[in-house]
């Protein structure tokens, strides 16, 4: 009882042996582990929906509402730029620069919100973006491998793959010091395997909030999310999407 997770998959599973009670104790203890986990697994998609709509609804916001107002405050210090005398043209401009540098951040989390590329050019231009995105933001290097002969996958899958290597990367940067990323997107007859491993010091690999929240991510698509050490340095995070194979 104390090693199971309900936010794996298949968890540990209490072996059916003795006769009598004790026979069907376990198989009454593995059939609730099984109700939990579909039930958890049905809530986590509820509530990962509600927050994606969420994220959207921010994000419209900020391009639309915060973006545009910052965008006619850029245009009106270009004109105070243009006719400042010039003991002030100096201070509009760092005020002219200041704003192009929040209307630029506010477009860049507008756009981590809602990975717009996502829906329009599809997973592989979006994973792309993404390591593009943060390498410039790092300065951290990234290796890439994605599989050509991908299937089509569901809406849900490719979301859920977006989100979780967004945060992966996200860790990188934050905890991670490393000099190198290898990001690999790959199929084999085990199914859809993503894959991010850096070279860094590697991190607290405890459940928290983030790994957490990669948990439950892969919960609802039924795919498998292992994170460990490297035994060289780093961290390794492996999402494996059963069912899911290169085109024959």
């Amino acid at each position: 009882m104390r090693r199971v997770g309900l936010l794996r998959r298949g968890g540990d599973r209490a072996i059916e042996a003795g006769n009598g009670d004790l026979e069907h104790l376990i198989r009454t203890f593995n059939e609730m582990l099984d109700r939990l986990e579909a039930e958890n697994s049905a809530s986590s998609a509820l509530a990962l929906a509600a927050q994606e709509g969420e994220r959207q609804r921010i994000s419209r916001e900020l391009h639309d509402e915060i973006g545009q107002s910052l965008t006619v405050a850029l245009l009106s210090l270009k004109r105070v730029v243009d006719r400042a005398p010039d003991d002030l043209r100096e201070e509009s401009l760092v005020a002219q620069e200041a704003v192009r540098a929040s209307l630029e951040e506010v477009r860049l989390v507008a756009q981590r919100l809602r990975p717009g590329v996502l829906a329009d050019l599809g997973l592989r231009s979006a994973l792309t973006s993404l390591g593009t995105e943060f390498s410039r933001s790092s300065g951290i290097p990234v290796a890439w491998e994605l599989d050509d002969e991908l299937r089509e996958l569901s809406g849900e899958v490719e979301l859920v793959l977006y989100r979780i290597a967004q945060e992966a990367l996200t860790n990188v940067a934050r905890h991670a010091h490393a000099t190198r990323v290898d990001f690999s997107l790959t199929s084999s007859t085990k199914g859809l395997t993503l894959r991010i491993r850096d070279d860094g010091q590697g991190g607290d690999l405890r459940e928290g909030a983030g790994i957490r929240g990669m948990r439950e991510r892969a919960l609802p698509i039924g795919a498998e999310l292992t994170i460990t050490a490297r035994p060289s340095g780093g961290t390794d995070v492996r999402l494996v999407v059963p069912g899911v194979e290169a085109r024959s």
